[in-house]
């Protein structure tokens, strides 16, 4: 059975949540690239959004709609929490990470690991969902280590979505947590997409998006033959304006599609704003670097930003200045 391609499905096409990518100045330019696509938060822990500054961590960019905070953690009341913070700022989704395979975290309790205990993760959902009244989604893996198989990711599924949620995101690969680096995480164990497949025809009433690998709207158009979203990850870094027909060409916008020169001029006073807080230029165009990814000048652009955007005191007038250098080139 293939899903219903409705355009109300707001999950078509997710941005990934991503440790040092994620952050609001990346959603701020994101959102100026694609106005439906969701966007997530980088993973921030139960616990930091309780002893720490709230702010810092939560306040994002009302544009930003409709983003989703991603929470790791291990205990339901924390969890819960969070989560309900979490709503009260404003956040349309709360989604728990059940996917990151790395040393720190598997020191914690969360992250990949939890896939060996879905009771456990049941009663994250469970008490998260009394507590919330936006929708409670899992970002997780196919398998961890050996224990990779079509059942073993159903008896994890299963009473997840007994307690209450209904959204999976699967990056289509298993993780190995030991011996591994995130990075090679990302990488060496083979992609399965047939598995989120047979997950979705096996139980349609399930919603499920598929992540890991994707770096082309063509593949994203032949996934949502088969599943109900895509969600790409490092691509909407490394080629940022991959994103600027997706509205288009996903969710059947008919606006004009904006340039890359529209963008830029579009994330200017954005950039001037932060900059007046104390926010470090770099910082800001670090997400930029990729925006003229594969086209004449984009060699220049990267190098002005790269060695310029890190000195003392500098101002959207870099970005200027390797603007008309590009210009230049064309």
């Amino acid at each position: 059975m293939m899903p219903e391609r409705t355009l109300n499905n707001p999950y078509r096409l997710c941005i990934a949540p991503m440790m040092d990518y994620t952050d609001r100045h990346a959603r701020y330019l994101l959102r100026l690239l694609t106005q439906h696509t969701r966007l997530y938060t980088e993973m921030i822990t139960a616990t930091a959004i309780l002893r720490g500054d709230r702010d810092y961590l939560l306040e994002f960019h009302p544009t930003e709609h409709p983003v989703a905070l991603q929470l790791g953690g291990n205990d339901p009341q924390i969890l819960a929490e969070a989560a309900q913070i979490g709503e009260a700022y404003g956040y349309d989704e709360i989604n728990l990470n059940i996917g990151c395979p790395s040393d720190r975290v598997q020191a914690a309790r969360f992250g990949a690991c939890l896939m060996a205990e879905p009771q456990l993760i049941a009663a994250c959902v469970a008490t998260i969902r009394r507590r919330v009244s936006i929708p409670v989604t899992i970002k997780t893996r196919l398998g961890i280590d050996d224990q990779d198989s079509y059942e073993f990711l159903k008896r994890f599924i299963l009473p997840v979505h007994d307690a209450g949620c209904d959204i999976f995101i699967l990056h289509a690969r298993k993780a190995w947590l030991m011996g591994l680096s995130p990075k090679e995480n990302r990488e060496i164990p083979p992609l399965d997409y047939a598995r989120a497949y047979r997950l979705k025809q096996e139980f349609p009433h399930l919603t499920i998006v598929v992540n890991g690998g994707i770096t082309t709207l063509d593949q994203t158009d032949a996934h949502l033959a088969r599943c109900d979203g895509v969600m790409i990850g490092r691509a909407a870094f490394d080629n940022p304006y991959l994103l600027a027909s997706v509205d288009q060409r996903i969710f059947n916008d008919r606006k004009a599609i904006a340039t890359r020169v529209d963008i830029v001029n579009g994330f200017i006073p954005y950039i001037e704003a932060q900059i007046a807080t104390g926010v470090p230029l770099a910082r800001l165009t670090r997400h930029m670097l990729g925006l003229f990814h594969n086209v004449k000048g984009g060699r220049i652009w990267r190098r002005v930003l790269s060695e310029q955007a890190h000195r003392p005191r500098a101002n959207v007038e870099v970005i200027r200045t390797a603007l008309d250098k590009v210009a230049a080139t064309i």
